[in-house]
């Protein structure tokens, strides 16, 4: 079962969205995954989230 997706506006600098931007590129990943991909490991360094078994961005970048 496919863990569910909900949309956010997020407001953020050009400057940020630029290096987002080309960090993704390098990861071949889409600009959103690469944004919820830092923000999950942001939280699981930090023991916000639980390890999940779910997909990650990594793994599912239809976005």
């Amino acid at each position: 079962m496919a863990a569910e997706k909900k949309a956010y506006p997020l407001r953020i600098s050009a400057a940020v969205l630029d290096a987002m931007q080309r960090w993704s590129d390098d990861e071949l990943r889409s600009v959103n995954a690469q944004i919820e991909y830092v923000l999950r490991e942001a939280l699981r360094k930090n023991g916000r989230l639980k390890n999940e078994k779910a997909a990650t961005p990594a793994d599912d970048d239809s976005y």
